[in-house]
């Protein structure tokens, strides 16, 4: 076989990849019809969506070696392996079993759409991307975004398909071709994750040209009308590779449904089954992470500062949630809902690791004012305040952009969005009670918490390895096993309850009542901080 041969092959398909994808569903259902009615497979007739063909008399050659010469079958638009002249002429499907012959029309079916689908590509470089008109129009930057690296596509599946067709033609019944699936999948088909992780921004520059350069939209239009588009849409091409990678997998998985257990087809099946999943997982990975740095990068442009700015973008952080809630303002005593001066619209960015809180401004723009770690928020519902306090929630920032406590009075639009911002809201556990200040400056601190029951304040202090400062006296009324509680200990160490010592100043945070928390602004070294829960406040 010539180097050139795929290129006869491609000419003899007869289907685009679209028009392809749209008939298999229709004809593998024909198929198992037919293979499951017919009683003797070599008198089986080609199924409708398949014209009668007529057989070519068999050369001399060919009854000496039979085999499956996928050039000379120029009439063929959609045949299934069975209908192949070389197969019925042969006298092969009166003795393979049925399972065998199933299992042939699945390897066939590989070749051929693999066949299909380079006819599609070439279609897409020679008619769209090499097209001298669009050449004049496409700025080089946007031609490299709109096409990507699909002349590296085209070229993987062109040798592909070469290495299939030789493999097909090296006997009349197949004798596998997932070792070969595996093989290029590993050597070759990365380049489908940087074409498919492109699809965010070559579908955004596609609707841009659309909308900004009418000559780009009458030629795209123009070419699409013509006879070789079959009626097919430009888009339709450009995501013929992720479609194909995806159809890939599924063809091999039932290839694998097939093959005989235990066997070496078997072997071949799972390991280029597995080495697809890797490269489709691949592709789907990176088309999130390109989905999320524009994303990204369409909300930094939107933010502007009023607090020291905060860098938005980042390979590791993501969009969780964005809304606009409504913020009480006043002091508490006088928040009524007599007028709806009381409250002001706010709007929240939040990112996996952080919350941006705005206040929208005119040219679709949000002022930021506020911002916290994620890891340093909490939230709380507030229950039986009657309706005038109806889907409101408290939000509280233990160390906001300006290093305190902050705490927001926020209103839903309803119970369900209220609910739904509250778990959005709720930090990661591994840095819930980690202060983002403390990681950075490694400052130590001293909190206050309650008991669970009636108790006076006490001083959680810890040291390494987590024992009580020499004198300090455990604070009466507390159960033995206290400090073995899960909110009050980690593995290995225990959080001991103690009194504060002479010189242990304490100063009560503003909002210590309303959140739970009173702060010691410092304490006897050697101790350092234990960032507990919210719990509820203490009994004074």
């Amino acid at each position: 076989m010539t180097a050139d041969s795929w290129r006869n092959l491609i000419e003899h398909i007869g289907l685009l990849y679209q028009e392809y994808r749209d008939k298999s569903t229709r004809q593998e259902i024909e198929t198992r019809r037919l293979q499951d009615s017919q009683a003797d497979p070599e008198e089986s007739s080609p199924s409708e969506e398949t014209p009668p063909e007529t057989e070519p008399a068999s050369t001399p050659e060919s009854k000496a070696a039979p085999q499956i010469n996928l050039l000379r079958n120029s009439n063929s638009r959609f045949n299934l392996w069975q209908d192949l002249p070389e197969i019925r002429s042969s006298g092969i499907l009166s003795i393979l079993q049925p399972d065998e012959i199933k299992l042939q029309e699945a390897m066939f079916e590989l070749v051929t759409s693999e066949a299909s689908y380079c006819k599609s590509l070439n279609l897409l470089v020679s008619h769209f991307m090499e097209n001298e008109r669009l050449k004049k129009i496409l700025h080089q930057s946007e031609a490299h975004i709109l096409f990507s690296n699909v002349l590296d596509v085209k070229a993987v599946s062109e040798r592909f398909l070469l290495d299939l067709e030789r493999r097909v033609e090296e006997n009349i019944v197949i004798s596998d071709v997932c070792d070969i699936v595996y093989q290029h999948t590993v050597d070759h088909f990365s380049v489908y994750i940087t074409y498919v992780s492109n699809q965010t921004y070559q579908e955004r520059t596609y609707k841009q040209l659309l909308q900004d350069k009418p000559a780009f939209r009458e030629v795209i239009t123009q070419l699409e009308l013509d006879p070789m588009c079959r009626g097919l849409s430009f888009s339709s091409f450009l995501i013929l590779p992720f479609q194909r990678i995806t159809r890939l997998k599924l063809l091999v998985q039932n290839i694998l449904k097939k093959v005989e257990e235990k066997s070496e087809r078997e072997t071949t099946a799972l390991e280029a089954h597995k080495e697809l999943e890797t490269v489709v997982k691949a592709c789907n990975e990176g088309v999130r992470k390109m989905s999320r740095t524009e994303q990204m990068i369409s909300i930094q442009k939107k933010l502007e500062f009023k607090i020291k700015s905060v860098p938005i973008i980042s390979h590791s952080r993501w969009l969780l949630k964005q809304g606009e809630l409504q913020q009480m303002n006043g002091p508490k005593t006088s928040r009524t809902l007599r007028t709806k001066k009381l409250f002001r619209e706010i709007y929240l960015f939040l990112f996996n690791d952080l919350l941006v809180i705005c206040r929208q401004i005119p040219g679709d723009k949000y002022q930021v004012f506020d911002s916290a770690p994620r890891g340093l928020l909490r939230v709380e519902e507030l229950e039986d305040q009657g309706q005038s306090l109806a889907n409101v929630f408290i939000l509280r920032l233990l160390e906001n952009a300006d290093d305190r406590e902050a705490s927001y009075m926020l209103k839903a639009s309803s119970q369900s969005e209220m609910k739904r911002w509250m778990i959005s809201l709720a930090p990661n556990r591994r840095t819930k009670f980690v202060s983002f200040t403390s990681r950075l400056s490694g400052k130590s601190h001293c909190t206050v918490s309650r008991s669970f029951s009636p108790l006076p304040r006490a001083c959680f202090c810890t040291d390494l390895p987590m024992q009580p400062q020499a004198g300090a006296r455990q604070t009466p009324g507390l159960p033995l096993d206290f400090h073995q509680h899960p909110l009050f200990s980690k593995p290995g160490s225990d959080f001991v309850p103690i009194q504060p010592r002479l010189g242990c100043t304490s100063t009560l945070h503003p909002s210590a009542l309303l959140s739970g928390w009173q702060y010691r602004d410092s304490c006897p070294a050697p101790f350092h901080a234990a960032l507990l829960p919210i719990v509820p406040p203490l009994t004074p």
